[in-house]
């Protein structure tokens, strides 16, 4: 258990009236829920430009939805809170991440996820200088022929979705209707092949992989 001696005033108030019985428990979980909405609120204003237009109606809900979860989180957590930040910095975060995963999956509620070779083209370019813009096009065409000789039709599609295009995995899982492990494990292993097609091919070190 957190030693509220040790922990600045605010923090120490907040988990004392957290732990307590009825009703200072219920005002102060009243409290933290209305904290952790405005939090939600905010992360969803600031990364809004980022959502087709149709899904902004869904915004309030979603962030009401994300301070429920976060609330419950944070309660559930409470042991393990040890006063590197104020308690409230703490249990924001519970909120944002909460937040960030609904708007992602917000934002793919609406696009297909399919092959589409035309992102190797639309990969940001920063212009570096001459000699690591050649060798950073170099690699990325290594890459781009190793993805498309060495991968199965379905390892391409789960690789770039989720690298190149950001997928959410639970989005991927949910439209491929397969499980997040299940995604994860081919990702690993298309990652595998990818690593040791570009080795092959004179790029980067195999480190010691077998």
């Amino acid at each position: 258990m957190t030693n509220t001696l040790a922990l600045d005033q605010e923090s120490a108030a907040w988990l004392r009236e957290l732990r307590q019985g009825d009703p200072a428990r219920t005002e102060a979980v009243a409290r933290l829920h209305t904290l952790l909405l405005r939090t939600t609120r905010g992360e969803a204003f600031r990364r809004r430009g980022a959502l087709p237009a149709r899904a902004l109606g869904d915004l309030d809900d979603l962030c009401v939805e994300a301070a429920s979860d976060a609330l419950l989180a944070v309660l559930g957590k409470l042991e393990t809170y040890r006063g590197a930040a104020r308690f409230t910095t703490w249990a924001c975060k519970f909120a944002i991440l909460e937040t960030s995963s609904r708007l992602r999956r917000l934002a793919w509620r609406h696009r297909k996820v399919e092959l589409d070779d035309s992102i190797w083209d639309r990969l940001p370019d920063g212009a570096p200088p001459v000699l690591q813009q050649i060798e950073h096009r170099q690699l990325l065409a290594a890459l781009r022929r190793a993805v498309q000789e060495r991968l199965t039709e379905r390892q391409r599609l789960i690789f770039q979705s989720v690298t190149m295009e950001e997928v959410p995995i639970d989005v991927l899982a949910e439209r491929l209707g397969t499980t997040r492990g299940a995604i994860y494990k081919t990702l690993h292993d298309a990652r595998t092949k990818l690593r040791r097609a570009l080795v092959e091919s004179g790029h980067g070190d195999d480190g010691g992989e077998q």
